[in-house]
């Protein structure tokens, strides 16, 4: 089943359990995906890796958010992210743990054959392909970052 047509379903569902932030959620998934497929060069039906990627970026949005309303001391407004952040998790592939994380990037170094920090882009490429949806692009960045810098 297509990310839309669960959307669809599960708004249904919080429309009926009267689900304020689950709803809110929804709708602003269910917004991405139509904005995605009527913009410029959009296609009608999205594969699983632009689904994957357009969740990523919600949650991210929302977390940057989040911090935002944090430093400024506003609570009522972090619920309602966190609330956000956890409806649209439910669609993400479970995320790997940092220690299963760091062992799929030193595989990915050894393959890609890497010496150093000047390979960080050759890596990136490589571990935001395989890794979508199973970690943040800021987490993968790190790692790298970290065992690179180990080799050089």
């Amino acid at each position: 089943m297509s990310l839309e047509k669960k959307v669809n379903d599960d708004i249904k569902k919080a429309m009926l359990a009267r689900d304020e932030a689950g709803l809110r959620a929804l709708r602003a998934i269910k917004a991405a995906i139509l904005l995605a497929r009527t913009s410029e060069g959009g296609q009608a039906e999205m594969v699983a890796e632009d689904e994957l990627r357009l969740l990523q970026k919600l949650v991210k949005q929302r977390r940057d958010s989040l911090e935002i309303y944090e430093k400024q001391q506003r609570p009522d407004l972090a619920v309602k992210e966190r609330e956000e952040i956890e409806v649209i998790e439910r669609f993400l592939p479970g995320q790997l743990s940092a220690e299963d994380l760091k062992e799929a990037i030193a595989a990915i170094i050894a393959e890609a054959g890497a010496t150093g920090p000047a390979d960080m882009g050759r890596v990136m490429g490589l571990a935001t392909k395989r890794l979508t949806g199973q970690a943040d692009g800021k987490a993968i960045s790190e790692v790298v970052r970290g065992l690179l810098s180990n080799l050089g």
